[in-house]
């Protein structure tokens, strides 16, 4: 099957709009981080107009980390809505559908300084958490179903490098000489509507996904055109007779709803692992450092902070892209435990930098310690939580299976965002001997319980579950046993 190997134009095209919702969720994650002083002046100069006293300390840090962290309660509930959209409108659809969004937020959040009003920004916030919520499911899910098997690493990989991408423009732009400034930080909350316009243009010569086309559509020549466009060949017949197997598997195999999938004991196992891969992402300390690696520089007494930052971001692209190359060869678990470990070794070096902060030296150890601690994040946690997911389960409790690990991420998303500012304010420079201990545990659990999924169909990664003694001998009903492995390649 060559045609498998094959990157045709309509293909990029498909996966270069989809990865456009990645790029808005980089851009949201990265954008409050270099403007932070900027933002809370305006937040004290609103209030002192509003309440003739200057705001305190206290009432300061929580307005600021609800701006931060109510970003990640909208992705909590978009990341579980996404259900609801991709299979009643199809997935490219649901994609565009989401933009409304991202043009609300934008309106509130550019127009909150004109209108002296810090609540619409944190509702402009709140948001465009919902739309990339929305974007966390939609995109990798759409980019999954167009991409043939022996590409569906590599082009998975393509959802973290947009959010990367976007982080780093984010930060860019963010800085003082850009638009971090006093009179255009509107613009640069709003600048996300480009974006959008963007995504509304490419979408529609865009084609559905043939997966929805097929399974859920039954709209058999449609899918088959799609993919003859895609695959830049006539002879589909290899992929149509595997979304057939699979649609044949899913006649037999119900919608499996998030609580089935709790109470299933079959699913217990892959299920759980989905969800601790999430936390190992977030609780890794890397929003810490997106969120507040200005102030992080600042506090190891770096001169230019927003440099190193923006260095920050340079090196999280970088890795990415080697990601991309290396996920398909290397496998998704060692690479995942590479970055676990890696991750430790330099939040340790970070905490020796920062509580020996005066000397003059340790703030180029700070800087070299994050950029460690960032590449080896791009290696493993930050790519590989989100498309193992997809291998772990086959259609019909995939839906549910990536909802719940799309809220476990945002939840581990949003304590981080909440508390990272009062935790800091406590444990000064020791803040990541907390995350160094996380790293640890979850590298201990990626050890013993996860699987290598490269190069196995969903049925054998399965059927590895079902060997696993954590079942302990329990009947089990043929149909979970269907909906666990499907005869597919996703």
């Amino acid at each position: 099957m060559d045609s498998g190997k094959q990157i045709t134009f309509p293909l990029m095209m498909c996966v270069g709009a989809a990865v456009i919702g990645s790029l808005q969720f980089g851009y949201n994650t990265g954008v409050i981080n270099a403007p932070q002083k900027t933002i809370e002046t305006f937040i004290n100069e609103t209030w002192y107009e509003r309440y003739q006293e200057p705001i305190t300390k206290n009432a300061l840090t929580a307005i600021w980390s609800i701006t931060v962290s109510i970003f990640s309660v909208g992705g909590i509930f978009g990341s579980f809505s996404v259900g609801l959209f991709v299979n009643r409108f199809g997935r490219r659809n649901s994609m565009l559908m989401a933009n409304i969004l991202a043009f609300i937020s934008a309106a509130l959040m550019g127009f909150s300084k004109m209108a002296n009003s810090w609540e619409m920004l944190i509702f402009g916030r709140f948001v465009v958490g919902l739309y990339s919520g929305l974007s966390t499911g939609f995109v990798p899910m759409y980019v999954g179903e167009v991409s043939p098997t022996s590409l569906r690493g590599a082009l998975g990989t393509l959802h973290q490098l947009g959010i990367v991408v976007g982080i780093l423009v984010a930060q860019v732009f963010g800085m003082d000489s850009i638009m971090g400034n006093r009179d255009l930080w509107p613009l640069l909350l709003s600048f996300i509507f480009i974006p959008a316009i963007l995504q509304c243009i490419l979408l529609p010569l865009c084609p559905e996904s043939p997966r929805f086309l097929l399974i859920n559509k039954n709209e058999e020549n449609k899918a088959k055109t799609v993919l003859k466009k895609l695959r830049g060949t006539t002879d589909v017949s290899a992929d149509m007779q595997e979304m057939k197997e699979e649609s044949r598997q899913m006649m037999r195999e119900k919608k499996v709803t998030i609580p089935e999938l709790f109470r299933s004991p079959l699913y217990r196992q892959p299920l759980l692992i989905a969800v601790v891969l999430q936390l190992s992402q977030q609780l890794s300390g890397i929003n810490a450092v997106f969120y507040y690696s200005t102030q992080i520089f600042e506090k190891a007494g770096v001169e230019q902070p927003v440099y190193a930052t923006i260095g920050a971001g340079v090196v999280n692209t970088a890795f990415t892209v080697v990601s991309l190359f290396v996920v398909e060869r290397a496998g998704r678990r060692s690479l995942h435990m590479l970055g676990l470990i890696g991750m430790a070794g330099s939040a340790v070096l970070l905490t020796i930098a920062l509580a020996l902060e005066g000397i003059k030296w340790m703030s180029y150890v700070s800087i070299v310690a994050i950029f460690a601690f960032v590449a080896f994040f791009e290696i493993g946690p930050g790519p590989i939580p989100w498309f193992i997911v997809a291998e772990l389960f086959s259609q019909g409790p995939r839906p549910s299976a990536i909802a719940v690990a799309g809220f476990s991420n945002w939840t581990a998303n949003f304590i981080v965002g909440m508390a990272f500012q009062y935790v800091l304010d406590l444990c000064g420079p020791y803040v990541f001997i907390i995350f160094t201990v996380l790293l640890l545990l979850f590298f201990i659990f990626t050890y013993f319980k996860v699987p290598e999924t490269k190069g196995r169909t969903f049925d054998e990664i399965a059927a590895g579950f079902r060997q696993t003694p954590a079942t302990g001998g329990e009947k089990h009903t043929p149909e979970e046993l269907n909906s666990l492995g499907a005869d597919s390649q996703l």
